[in-house]
């Protein structure tokens, strides 16, 4: 591809629910925390290209910041099949051997009809190489980021699942023509 791509990744506002939960895509954001909001829309490009997960709480994340994003569902959350709308520590407690053997190794591991962060940062590559030159924004989800952040450090998933990427925070990273450039991880505008 030519030419440069300037990406600004946002992870979308908290999740408004129980807390602990693996929560479904029409799972809403809390978007209470109006100056975060509103810093980051300051602080944002003008003029990008705009993209977000589907998932109800990156579109409103995404239309809280002032963006009409074009939905990409590359950029979903990992699946979690079976598990989604259960907590954590519900499924720690009757998940059996699947949700122990899932937590030794949770980026080749798959959630019983779900996917793994492997699956996912495969998913998020074939995304990114469809964003054209330019700037662009893109609200989703901290599984979205560490896999970008993976692809661009040329991580392997596991060590990309290391990276906290907190609700309502930026991480910039630049895709040039050369290679990738890490700009700032887990950013909190104020």
């Amino acid at each position: 591809m030519e030419g440069e791509t300037f990406l600004w990744l946002i992870r979308h506002a908290p999740v408004d629910g129980v807390k602990g939960t693996i929560h479904a895509p029409d799972a809403p954001a809390d978007l209470g925390d109006r100056a975060q909001l509103e810093a980051l829309r300051q602080r944002m490009p003008q003029d990008a290209a705009s993209y977000a997960s589907p998932s109800r709480r990156t579109v409103e994340t995404a239309r809280a910041l002032g963006l009409a994003p074009e939905l990409v569902s590359d950029f979903r959350e990992q699946d979690f099949g079976d598990w989604t709308g259960h907590r954590h520590d519900a499924l720690a407690a009757t998940g059996g051997e699947a949700y122990a053997q899932f937590w030794s190794d949770p980026a080749r591991g798959k959630p019983p009809g779900g996917e793994s962060f492997e699956d996912q940062v495969a998913r998020v590559r074939l995304g990114l190489s469809r964003i054209g030159t330019g700037t662009a924004t893109l609200v989703v989800h901290s599984g979205t980021i560490r896999a970008a952040l993976c692809i661009a450090l040329d991580l392997t998933p596991q060590a990309a699942l290391r990276f906290v990427i907190d609700p309502l925070s930026l991480t910039r990273i630049d895709r040039l023509v050369n290679g990738w450039r890490v700009v700032s991880v887990n950013q909190r505008i104020s």
